[in-house]
């Protein structure tokens, strides 16, 4: 009735001036869009339950009873729930596989935990201050006899009654170096969001258009191809410098536009990067540093097996590198991700960390020098299984 009815104001009134006929017209064609098709995907309730009796055997091995799991990307590792971040849904894991789970709202979602309680979040539509505190509350009526807890954040005295959890944090960060096929499609969502927006960048990028005006429309693409909200869409935006926030400066032509992106989709975080020049013809300096950077991407796909150590994996291509035709090469070569931008392993002389099967990792190979326009980098994703090294991004590296 509403959309009649608007649409009978637009034809007779607000519209009958000339000159608001194109404004009218966009409005009427937003109301008839079609909604957005893609959906992230939900993670494996199977799946879910096997990271929680991966965490139960952990929570055996210290001598605990059960997990308290108060960050909502860990939440959702382990029940498929997400909500908005700012409400603060929270698990109650027992050892023996029994799961709780307070939400802020009654949960439409199908779940992996055998009990859903729900917090207080608001009274009247007004938040309350303490979420987590809230919702600790409806989670620890349920334990009356759990008395040995962890927990993966840290909790002040008082929040929970009896002994202070133990710190769960690195136990965390241990089971999630393992990814399992529902994070790597989520993972892939977001890389899939990051080529949308690339693509944009590869036909819009000319001299004038500011960074802000590029930061804004390649958030806008990824935003459409995800069909919900994003987390923080960074990393790099400034174009004839090696990175950081987008300012309102208008793009030169020659200049290298280093663009990483973090597209994150329900707490996983995507991480990939590509170069382009602004006006679209490179010089015969960026098109070489281009193909040195290729070779050194494709010699360490060679060599990446699970045992390998990402120290030797630098160690080969900063030999490649740094010092090529003068130019610098000023940082790691790759990083673990997931549900950080940055985890375990590290491609970075300050870790001993080395390969393992389950592993999602970048390799970012980059030169930089001033007769480039600042520098080039390629970040490309892959996931090492037990069936190989199977590569995630798929955007073209042309850098026009």
């Amino acid at each position: 009735m509403f959309r009649l009815r608007f649409r009978e104001i637009a034809r007779r009134k607000t519209f009958g001036r000339p000159s608001n006929l194109f404004a009218g017209s966009l409005i009427l064609k937003a109301m008839n869009r079609q909604p957005i098709k893609n959906e992230p995907p939900a993670l494996d309730l199977k799946e879910c339950r096997a990271r929680q009796k991966e965490l139960c055997s952990r929570l055996q091995e210290l001598g605990l009873e059960a997990a308290i799991i108060g960050d909502l990307r860990h939440v959702h590792y382990f029940t498929g729930y997400w909500c908005r971040p700012m409400y603060a849904p929270s698990l109650l894991l027992a050892v023996d596989g029994s799961a709780v789970l307070a939400t802020p709202a009654p949960n439409e979602q199908a779940v992996a935990a055998d009990k859903v309680v729900v917090y207080r979040s608001n009274h009247l539509a007004t938040m309350v201050d303490h979420q987590r505190a809230a919702a600790l509350e409806a989670v620890s009526n349920q334990r009356s006899r759990l008395k040995k807890l962890g927990s993966d954040i840290p909790l002040a005295r008082g929040m929970i009654s009896g002994s202070h959890p133990a710190d769960l944090s690195d136990v965390m960060l241990s089971l999630r170096r393992f990814k399992r096929p529902d994070e790597i499609a989520l993972l892939q969502l977001g890389i899939a969001a990051s080529e949308k927006a690339y693509a944009y960048a590869l036909q819009n990028l000319k001299p004038g258009l500011t960074e802000l005006e590029l930061y804004a429309q390649m958030q806008a693409e990824a935003i459409q191809h995800v069909g919900e909200p994003i987390g923080e869409f960074g990393n790099d935006f400034q174009i004839g410098a090696l990175g950081s926030s987008p300012r309102r400066r208008p793009a030169q032509a020659g200049e290298m536009a280093i663009i990483d992106l973090t597209v994150v989709v329900r707490g996983y975080a995507s991480d990939m990067c590509r170069s382009f020049v602004v006006g679209g013809a490179p010089s015969t300096r960026q098109t070489k540093a281009l193909q040195r950077i290729r070779e050194v991407g494709t010699l360490l796909e060679e060599f990446i097996v699970p045992g390998i150590s990402c120290a030797e994996l630098y160690r080969r291509a900063n030999e490649m590198l740094d010092g090529y035709e003068g130019w610098s090469f000023k940082h790691h070569v790759g990083h673990g991700l997931g549900l950080s931008n940055h985890e375990a392993p590290r491609i970075n002389p300050h870790w001993n960390d080395t390969l393992q099967i389950g592993d999602a990792i970048t390799l970012e190979p980059g030169l930089y020098g001033a007769d480039l326009r600042a520098g080039l980098r390629i970040e490309e994703v892959y996931h090492l299984s037990a069936a190989g090294l199977k590569k995630l991004t798929t955007f073209p590296t042309e850098l026009a």
